[in-house]
């Protein structure tokens, strides 16, 4: 009893820390929000002033003409579609339930036929899951939203959604000062005790030059059509209807998909999605995104690696 009574105000104590360091933990995005809205308003002040400018004189024109610009609500019902759609049927559960189970007995059926197969659920399946997720997103992030999008406005050039590569060596300048300060920010990141455990999500890429090739080639592309997504299809429809407001209104979804990922990472979204955003719109390409986008990437599994089973040894799995 006399044990009891001495440990309860020991276990109140623990109990308060660590809720107080949770809470901590928990206020650091905010702290980190401050400190870096003022470099972000500096560098893209005058980006988001033409964009309220154009904006206005867009919203004008259309009251004058009596017009109505269906375009944001179309890219939002899409979105919507989308992003729903990647939820449910583009995760590694759906290819588990569906698809890998036909693998499985389509790889067994040519055994027992005694017939060469190419499949190996064993030992690749895992594989298997990831480039349904990554072709998932490819699909969903690029081919349907933009046909869709000429269906319903066929005058409109997808090429303006972010995807012209005129002015794009003129713009390498804001890549390298993207990365001078996002890579140390990685860095940082990288030695919360979650991060190595989390990334890469191909667990098996340190076995063999070729898992990791592959899988690091699927991871790109589809950072290039997250990139097409966030930064060409959502912002290209609201540029002359919301001004610079349009960045902010992509950067909620943009958020809400990095839900599951570690809290840091899933914080620092928001700054992320507003610079490259901004970024996009200042260049009106999603290309500069993207080089920062893969550059994170690629130096955040190398990090998890290096701080886990380190870089593979062979080029092909034993």
């Amino acid at each position: 009893m006399m044990a009891l009574t001495l440990s309860a105000p020991n276990y109140e104590l623990a109990w308060i820390g660590g809720a107080l360091g949770a809470f901590l933990k928990m206020a650091v995005p905010a702290l980190v929000y401050a400190a870096i809205a003022p470099l972000l308003w500096v560098f893209f002040r005058k980006t988001w002033a033409e964009l309220d400018s154009d904006a206005t004189d867009h919203r004008i024109e259309q009251r004058a003409s009596g017009r109505f610009d269906a375009r944001p609500w179309a890219m939002f019902a899409i979105v919507a579609f989308v992003l729903t759609a990647q939820e449910y049927y583009g995760g590694s559960r759906f290819f588990s339930t569906y698809f890998r189970p036909y693998l499985s007995e389509m790889e067994q059926a040519r055994h027992r036929a005694h017939l060469p197969t190419r499949i190996d659920t064993r030992f690749y399946g895992e594989l298997y899951g990831y480039a349904w997720w990554a072709g998932f997103r490819v699909v969903g992030y690029t081919l349907f939203p933009m046909l869709v999008w000429k269906a319903l406005f066929p005058k409109d050039s997808l090429l303006d959604m972010g995807l012209r590569i005129r002015g794009l060596a003129s713009h390498a300048w804001i890549y390298g000062v993207c990365l001078a300060v996002v890579l140390p920010c990685t860095a940082l990141v990288a030695r919360s005790p979650d991060f190595a455990s989390y990334y890469p999500f191909y667990k098996a890429c340190s076995r063999s030059w070729f898992d990791l090739l592959v899988w690091e080639s699927m991871y790109l592309a589809q950072f290039f059509a997250l990139e097409v997504f966030f930064r060409g299809f959502m912002l290209a429809p609201l540029r002359r209807t919301f001004g610079s407001g349009a960045v902010f209104a992509m950067c909620v979804p943009y958020v809400m998909i990095h839900y599951g990922k570690p809290y840091f990472e899933a914080s620092g979204a928001f700054l992320a999605g507003v610079a490259l955003g901004s970024l996009a719109m200042r260049t009106r390409s999603i290309y500069s995104g993207f080089f920062v986008h893969a550059s994170v990437a690629l130096l955040m599994d190398g990090l998890a690696l290096s701080h886990g089973g380190g870089l593979p040894t062979h080029f092909w799995p034993r």
